[in-house]
């Protein structure tokens, strides 16, 4: 009996272990379960955890902590660094347009709290906790603590309402996507399943008509245009072949053209008529198009050519070879000569097969290379993610300093790392399945601490009168503005479903909702939406708690 109460109840390093681990697996066991259709997946840990934490286990509280705390920080750092290489590409081809979208979730949460809190005769200080739990927020919580405090109100009643709407802020945004999805989304709302032709680049193909090109180079052209594009092939007299800067345009010339879908109109007016063809579907033989030439995909694994920008390595000169797109963590960059390469970019490369063999021994294509993740990056990203998080940001009108977080601070500089990094050379990428696993153990460690934390008293809670009225207003606050925010930004945004969870996602903290989004929709859009907001909404709530109590109150 001393021997199973040192394992699982009496408290140390190794009782902790033991007790997570147990909560994770048997979390993930039931995760896997699907009732009317919809699995929580790793969620189902948080759950376990709770009636773990009722049935009387409980760790060490500073163990607790840690495992919490860290958790969190592996897996939203590990979120950023995957994310990171197409963030900003992604904020400049309508980030805006997303970071708007999420702020409309977090204000008309915060607005409908207010309003509760007014209809229903709940206690401001109360509501902060509602809010925090609702939107999966534990940084405003502590915010909203803090400020409590400095006002001299009590803050339990926000710790123990945060920790019993907790629960349903995790399931009612997971139970909103999945209503939308079934009653809303049609197939056209749905991302590819293969992303790689769709996402920032498209291709279109062009018959040379317009006479104010003839006879000049496509250097020239580019020049003077200021438009984004690639002529990927030209077809002249019946033969196709790899243009090069100096190529001159003649009349009646067909090109294919990879450019992004905001400049087709412009690039229509410059080289004439544009061909009906579709070229952006995934079907396409490729090597069929060239006839002579073919096209493949070639992984840059040499690690003296991570930060450098294409245009130095002279690719088109010195091979004879075309590189139209670059596919780096699910999102596709259009090859420009200013794109600088990180390790692991997948390059589109065009031309004869003796120049690709060339191209691929000068690229490396060597994929065991990368199978070992470069862990130093990592640990120094964690470092300056916690570094970043703890620095008290001062706002006008607020007495208590905003900080980032364990949670802000870890993505803003993951994200940063992931696309910076190379240009300093440093070597940050991760296999999928090494990032995969960094994220789920993150993930696992995080929500059955959480779980066990508010798994004592939750029960006797959820019983008082003001229990069942605090889950009430808390999955109202949830689930409505999920709801309609996911209608708006896929009926009037125009953005397709994956992109909407992420938003949603984001903009609710929710990392277990963006983990149901990426089991159940193809593609990469939920992680980088979800990232594109993240930082944002999540620094917003923090202030917004502080702002509301201080003036509210």
């Amino acid at each position: 009996m001393e021997w199973f109460e040192s394992l699982f109840i009496r408290h140390s390093a190794l009782q902790a272990v033991i007790v997570v681990s147990l909560i994770s697996a048997v979390g993930l066991i039931l995760g896997k379960v699907r009732i009317g259709g919809i699995s929580l997946g790793t969620a189902f840990i948080f759950f376990v955890g709770i009636i773990a934490g009722h049935l009387g286990l409980s760790l060490d509280p500073d163990m607790l902590n840690y495992i919490e705390s860290f958790g969190l920080i592996l897996f939203v750092y590990a979120l950023g660094l995957q994310v990171g290489p197409g963030f900003f590409s992604s904020l400049r081809s309508g980030g805006i347009k997303l970071v708007s979208l999420a702020l409309g979730v977090v204000l008309l949460g915060t607005f409908m709290a207010i309003g509760c809190s007014y209809a229903c005769g709940v206690p401001l200080s109360d509501m902060s906790g509602i809010l925090c739990g609702a939107t999966t927020n534990t940084p405003a919580l502590g915010a909203a603590q803090q400020t409590l405090k400095l006002l001299g109100i009590d803050s339990n009643g926000a710790a123990l309402s945060c920790a019993l709407t907790y629960p349903l802020g995790v399931v009612g945004v997971i139970l909103a996507i999945a209503l939308v999805r079934k009653l809303f989304v049609r197939p056209s709302d749905l991302p590819s399943a293969d992303p790689e032709y769709t996402r920032n680049v498209y291709i279109v193909s062009f018959r040379l008509t317009n006479p104010a090109i003839f006879g000049k180079t496509i250097h020239d052209i580019a020049l003077h245009s200021h438009h984004r594009f690639v002529i990927s092939r030209l077809w002249r007299d019946g033969q196709v072949s790899i243009p090069t800067s100096d190529t001159a345009l003649k009349e009646n010339d067909e090109i294919l053209v990879v450019t992004s879908p905001d400049e087709v109109e412009a690039l229509h007016l410059i080289f004439g008529e544009q061909e009906t063809k579709d070229w952006n579907t995934g079907d396409i033989d490729w090597n069929a198009v060239d006839r002579k030439l073919i096209s493949q995909r070639i992984l840059v694994t040499r690690p003296e050519l991570n930060g450098k920008k294409l245009s130095s390595l002279r690719l088109r000169n010195n091979y004879g070879i075309n590189i139209s797109r670059v596919y780096r963590s699910g999102v596709q960059l259009l090859a420009t000569p200013d794109l600088t390469l990180q390790l692991g970019d997948r390059l589109t490369v065009v031309g004869e097969a003796a120049a690709i063999r060339n191209v691929e021994k000068m690229l490396g294509n060597a994929v065991k290379s990368l199978n070992e993740p470069n862990l130093v990056s990592v640990f120094i990203g964690l470092i300056l993610g916690l570094v970043l998080g703890s620095i008290p940001l001062s706002i006008p009108g607020i007495s208590v300093p905003v900080q980032l977080g364990l949670a802000g601070g870890p993505i803003v500089v993951g994200i940063l790392i992931g696309t910076f990094g190379p240009r300093l050379h440093m070597i940050t990428y991760t296999t999928q399945s090494a990032n995969l696993m960094l994220r789920a153990l993150g993930l696992s460690m995080y929500l059955a601490c959480l779980g066990l934390d508010a798994g004592a008293h939750f029960f006797e809670t959820v019983m008082r009168p003001e229990g069942l009225l605090w889950l009430v207003l808390g999955f109202v606050i949830t689930f409505v503005p999920v709801v309609i925010m996911a209608l708006v930004s896929m009926r009037v945004g125009k953005l397709d479903f994956g992109s909407v969870t992420g938003i949603l996602c984001g903009s609710m903290a929710n990392p277990m909702a963006l983990n149901y989004a990426n089991d159940t929709i193809d593609g990469d859009n939920p992680s980088v939406s979800y990232a594109t907001v993240y930082p944002v909404c999540m620094f917003l709530r923090v202030v917004i708690v502080q702002v509301m109590l201080m003036f509210l109150l």
